[in-house]
């Protein structure tokens, strides 16, 4: 039966079928390398997130170094508390970078407090506290700017050619970058007064 079929037809069956494995091939290329685009971009995000874990757990004890010499200041340690829950209850990058945005405004107001008093500036505790919470926050910088890295390279391949094709029928979406509110880029860092002796 095989041999009735003309063998321009069997040159025609050919061409299809290798085009059929380019195209599965192809398709299969560009759906791998958008779920590893994503997979870098969820692992560098886990990066920020523990690092802010680390920084929230450090601040209840440098707010009780604050409260033993500034207890009148109600206010601020209310304000620090806020920002650090609201920090806690975040999910994901959009929400996560506006808590982040408020703690370190809040935190910039606790360490106006703390320049009042020298006892306190001068006290190994607190110091200790200051220095893990400094290394915190040059971590958490690295930690943005590797997963703000990955952000652009996952967006970029869903949202060029050949990815933008098909990235949206096979589930992929564009991700938020982890950035600073315009209005609170000027209070990002904050001066720990590290570098008196």
């Amino acid at each position: 039966m095989l041999a009735l079929i003309p063998a321009q037809t069997w040159g025609v069956l050919a061409a299809v079928a290798v085009a059929a494995a380019l195209i599965v091939t192809v398709l299969w290329t560009i759906y791998n390398r958008l779920v590893l685009s994503r997979q870098r971009m969820l692992e560098a995000w886990s990066g920020i997130d523990v690092q802010l874990k680390r920084r929230s757990s450090l601040i209840p004890n440098l707010v009780e170094s604050v409260r033993g010499y500034a207890a009148h200041e109600h206010g601020v340690f209310e304000d620090v508390a806020r920002a650090r829950s609201m920090l806690d209850k975040a999910s994901g990058a959009q929400d996560s970078s506006v808590a982040d945005n408020v703690l370190t405004q809040a935190l910039g107001r606790l360490f106006a407090v703390v320049e009042r008093y020298p006892t306190l500036q001068a006290s190994t505790n607190f110091m200790d506290l200051q220095s893990e919470l400094a290394d915190t926050e040059e971590k958490i910088a690295f930690s943005r700017q590797f997963y703000n890295q990955n952000v652009l390279d996952y967006n970029t391949r869903i949202q060029t050619f050949p990815g933008a094709l098909f990235a949206k029928e096979m589930g992929f979406q564009a991700a938020s970058f982890f950035a600073a509110e315009p209005d609170a880029r000027a209070e990002v860092r904050v001066d720990f007064g590290a570098s008196r002796s």
